[in-house]
């Protein structure tokens, strides 16, 4: 079994990463909403950053 966070906040990513339980993200445009005056693609970049496994990043989009 493998376990995700499913937040944009990098304070809580980092704390679950710290307690080794952490296997993974999943967030989405309302996540990163919420966090303020943040670019999407700078926090996924971000994310990406501190997390060594996958990142699953829903998006919203007309266009591929």
């Amino acid at each position: 079994m493998k376990f995700f966070i499913d937040t944009a906040n990098l304070e809580e990513i980092k704390k679950a990463a710290a307690l080794g339980v952490v296997d993974g993200v999943t967030t989405n445009p309302s996540l990163v909403a919420k966090e303020g005056d943040v670019d999407f693609h700078t926090r996924i970049k971000e994310i990406c950053e501190l997390i060594d496994g996958p990142v699953s990043a829903e998006v919203i989009s007309l266009d591929a």
